[in-house]
């Protein structure tokens, strides 16, 4: 029943949130040793048209006279990995609306593949740059797949995440979904589920809608968001109530398959072989730029949330790592557990190579508690997820995520003067009442 997830999320939170537990140290700025394989690079650009009541993500409101310097710290920082030895096979760039500026996104990327083996690039847009002439750009540039936040359909629902206005309503985006078929190997369409105000009835509309325009990947999310994110979202569009949760996902599972295969516990993909954005089935991958996070050898990674500290770290030739986290053998089990799983299996062959014996030992209570609950399935090669083990590893991941928000608003509240200060400028940049020429010397910076 819905009110026992509770005390299961309560516990998951609290183990998660001691595996994000970062701390400054003598060796907190040293870049990590490139494995030996190409390993994935996420880029994090902050800038956004609309900051939505619902996101928890590091991001700021988008001033184009900033943006420059920005992207050529972005650029250095990925040369700084390239000289140590790093190279990239799977390229994702979040935000934040990375294609807020065309020509420096794709300056940024056209950098990473002239030193690294790139097979795929994975970058998120939002429905109102669904410009074809420009997407047939960013598909030159080596873009294999194209993520657009759609959260919802609803007229009535966008408004309340203020997104109407800025993205257009439902109908308006479908045209420009329509458009930007057939341009890329992948168009995948972000949705939420469990929005305040939002009823099953509102869920299949949008299932609905999803079948009509026939995308290539639809990934859909629950509800996630940081403590003061939540509180902004519920003045804004109400309470949401978990009750609906698990029959929303049910019912999302009951429409998109076997249309579409699970790619992972909350993407489906019309085709086998889309990949999803999450990192399921590689060990190590590198994120650029400010606020971004790094998982390399069995070590966490954060670079500064202050975009001023960090394009003054990377102009002076270092990271942009200013804190680290060593996981224990068995955090890195349960990350790997939760990772692996959540894209449908682990693999025996691969926890024996990395954790031989061990694994079974020191993962029992978890093993057995998932197999008993009927969440997981043992077989010869691999343990794998039922239809009520992807519902449970969409609490676990969002717990997981909710853990990383948590980790975000710590990191954003030490530089709330430095945030307050972009974002009022970038509405009154906006808005006209100020000369863009003087706004450098009075942005006030933080360490």
């Amino acid at each position: 029943m819905w009110w026992l997830e509770r005390p299961f999320l309560a516990l998951l939170r609290r183990e998660y949130a001691a595996a994000m537990r970062f701390a400054e140290d003598d060796h907190a700025e040293v870049m990590p040793s490139a494995p030996a394989a190409p390993c994935q690079l996420y880029v994090h650009v902050p800038f956004c048209e609309v900051l939505c009541p619902f996101c928890s993500f590091h991001r700021v409101r988008w001033r184009a006279p900033r943006a420059p310097r920005y992207f050529a710290a972005l650029r250095r920082e990925i040369g700084l990995y390239h000289a140590a030895g790093f190279r990239f096979g799977d390229v994702y760039v979040g935000g934040g609306t990375p294609t807020v500026d065309a020509d420096e996104l794709i300056a940024t990327l056209n950098f990473v593949r002239t030193g690294s083996p790139v097979r795929t690039i994975s970058i998120e847009t939002n429905p109102n740059h669904l410009e074809p002439a420009v997407l047939r750009r960013y598909r030159d540039a080596g873009v294999t797949r194209l993520s657009v936040g759609v959260q919802s359909f609803d007229d009535g629902l966008l408004a309340r995440m203020e997104r109407l206005a800025k993205y257009g309503s439902g109908a308006q985006m479908c045209e420009r979904l329509a458009a930007a078929r057939g341009i890329f190997p992948t168009l995948n369409l972000d949705m939420i589920f469990n929005l305040p105000g939002q009823t099953l009835a509102m869920l299949e509309a949008d299932l609905a809608m999803l079948h009509t325009l026939q995308a290539d990947q639809v990934s859909f999310y629950p509800l996630m968001a940081a403590p003061s994110a939540r509180r902004k979202m519920e003045r804004r569009m109400g309470r949401w109530d978990p009750r609906l949760r698990r029959a929303m996902y049910r019912r999302i599972q009951q429409e998109l398959l076997p249309a579409y295969r699970a790619a992972s516990a909350w993407c489906f993909s019309r085709v086998p072989g889309l990949f999803d954005e999450y990192i399921i089935d590689q060990d190590d991958y590198v994120g650029v730029g400010s606020g971004a996070f790094s998982y390399v050898g069995g070590v966490m990674y954060s670079t500064t949330f202050s975009l001023e500290h960090y394009c003054r770290r990377i102009e002076g030739g270092q990271s942009g790592i200013t804190q680290r986290h060593a996981l224990t053998l068995r955090q890195r089990m349960r990350y790997d557990f939760l990772m692996r799983l959540f894209g449908g299996a682990l693999k025996r062959d691969y926890v024996r190579r990395r954790y031989g014996s061990a694994f079974a030992l020191r993962m029992a209570p978890e093993l057995l508690a998932m197999r008993l609950a009927g969440a997981t399935r043992h077989d010869a090669d691999a343990i794998r997820l039922t239809p009520l083990g992807r519902y449970c590893w969409v609490l676990m991941m969002a717990e997981f995520f909710n853990a990383v928000n948590d980790v975000r608003e710590q990191m954003r509240e030490h530089i709330r003067v430095e945030l307050e200060s972009w974002n009022d400028e970038a509405l009154a940049e906006h808005a006209g009442r100020i000369d863009i020429s003087e706004i450098g010397g009075r942005t006030r910076s933080v360490s």
